[in-house]
């Protein structure tokens, strides 16, 4: 890709600085989407906004077949797709949320466990298991929906400490972009909570 192409972007003084990263310049994350403050969003965000979308779609296949919870994941390097996955936990495998079988995935296309350079987009943020695989994985940043809090309320067996919380106590080099389309997201929740037969694990 073409080095920063965001350059200037609103601010006080009508420019202001977001983070460059080697897969996709991330910016406005937890904003509102589409347009902010008027100004028309950059392709990236655009792209950023597609691979979510993808991970929302996959995860909606588990509203028909319930073959785990309501979340997806996908991983991105250079603008290529390398995997969208879902959780498939109630298939027998407690380790098999999105994220471990995104990673698995893309591994095996890359024919390597070091996935620096990409991205991965997370419906929701990742459990303790997924972040600590996500680090290992060696992936640049993650970009994630709903909270962990929202899965918990809704009684799945979580541990509530936050990927923030990790990266500090860890000293994790992955970049955290927390709440983007927060509001998709929390919808795949909402469809869950109509379903009227789940399995909550």
């Amino acid at each position: 890709m073409p080095g920063n192409l965001l350059a200037q972007f609103l601010g006080g003084d009508g420019a202001a600085r977001f983070p460059t990263y080697p897969v996709l310049n991330l910016m406005a994350v937890g904003q509102r989407h589409g347009n902010i403050r008027g100004v028309v969003m950059p392709v990236e965000v655009r792209l950023c906004k597609k691979y979510m979308k993808l991970a929302v779609k996959e995860a909606l296949r588990n509203l028909e077949e319930t073959h785990g919870g309501p979340f997806g994941a996908c991983i991105v390097r250079e603008e290529r797709i390398l995997s969208v996955a879902r959780n498939t936990v109630l298939k027998q495998d407690a380790t098999s949320h999105a994220e471990i079988n995104a990673i698995r995935d893309a591994s095996k296309k890359l024919k390597t466990f070091d996935l620096s350079g990409c991205v991965i987009y997370s419906t929701t943020e990742p459990c303790p298991m997924c972040f600590g695989a996500i680090h290992w994985a060696k992936i640049d940043a993650l970009v994630y929906g709903t909270s962990i809090s929202e899965v918990k309320m809704r009684g799945f067996n979580e541990l509530t400490i936050a990927n923030s919380v990790m990266k500090r106590l860890g000293k994790s080099q992955v970049k955290i972009f927390p709440h983007f389309l927060r509001d998709e997201c929390r919808q795949l929740l909402e469809k869950w909570d109509s379903l009227e037969k789940k399995c909550l694990y």
